[in-house]
């Protein structure tokens, strides 16, 4: 059996590494692509030495070795490419995971620019509610800073906000929280490259957009509302029942009062314009459920 002539290996690893290199720089490939490329790289070599050493005894001299030298760059060549597209969706602890032997059985959830500022997810996030990676694409945190920057006070305001709400997210102990480089060149709007990110790596997204869940979810990609959510967990109320409240004002007709349930929900009360500034039990006489939300409409307890 003849020796592989190691020259044609030498060089055949740093061309693979100026390719990487190259990669890199021109297409601005992630970071866990290029792990993934070099691993394909490696594991191509050594499947190229073992494709070649069984025709060591048919094939002699320098032919033998112009032939191990095509093999491995083949195979090399090849998985190198197959590391690098399958990496870009493999994260560094799901990798160190997988060596130690434990199982993510952790979801990738992506977090829109909406969600985002609205903050709520983060509570929702923490209760353990969301048990998933969060993963915030690096292309919605440069939204953010323009939002930040804005010359519009309101919308600077929500901007700075949700950098806040990021850094929290970030220290919070309960929160898996990744920042992904992936992005989509071609791709301009930032609610596409979403959807192309949560296809590529079988992800949820969770947003406050309304359209955004919609178009995903006509792609066939899951996607959660935080107002669904907050409609679904509003108090459940029926006629008859007795609330405790808080009259703050009075209301458009003759002697009503309004008060406001921990949800945000309006109750109407009749006859309740004397009690404003007061807590004051009251009986719900019916429920209004509006386009723009619901509507309680009650009257004072002793009545």
């Amino acid at each position: 059996m003849q020796n592989i002539n190691p020259l044609w290996t030498l060089l055949a690893l740093p061309f693979f590494a100026l390719y990487l290199i190259f990669e890199r720089l021109f297409t601005k490939s992630s970071l866990s692509s290029i792990i993934g490329g070099v691993m394909g790289l490696f594991v191509g070599v050594i499947t190229g030495f073992a494709i070649s050493l069984p025709f060591s005894s048919i094939i002699y001299g320098s032919v033998y070795s112009i032939f191990c030298f095509v093999v491995i760059f083949i195979s090399a060549s090849s998985l190198c490419l197959v590391g690098a597209t399958k990496g870009s969706s493999l994260s560094m602890s799901s990798i160190i995971k997988s060596f130690k032997g434990i199982e993510d059985s952790k979801e990738s959830i992506i977090l829109d620019t909406s969600a985002i500022i609205d903050g709520r997810v983060v509570d929702v996030a923490n209760a353990e509610f969301l048990n998933g990676l969060l993963i915030i694409p690096q292309f919605v945190i440069q939204e953010i800073q323009h939002i930040a920057d804005s010359p519009d006070a309101i919308r600077r305001m929500r901007g700075r906000r949700a950098i806040e709400i990021l850094k929290k997210m970030q220290n919070m102990p309960k929160l898996t929280v990744k920042i992904t480089e992936d992005d989509f060149k071609e791709i301009k709007e930032v609610d596409s490259k979403i959807i192309a990110l949560a296809r590529k790596i079988g992800a949820k997204i969770v947003t406050n957009d309304y359209n955004l869940q919609k178009i995903a979810q006509l792609q066939g990609i899951k996607a959660l509302n935080v107002n669904e959510l907050a409609k679904m967990l509003k108090t459940v109320v029926v006629p008859g029942e007795i609330l405790n409240i808080y009259i703050v004002k009075e209301g458009k007709e003759l002697n009503q009062g309004v008060a406001y349930l921990e949800d945000g929900t309006m109750v109407v009360i009749e006859n309740g314009r004397s009690f404003i500034g007061r807590a004051l039990e009251v009986e719900v006489t019916s429920v209004l459920q509006t386009t723009a939300g619901r509507m309680i409409f009650a009257k004072p307890k002793e009545e």
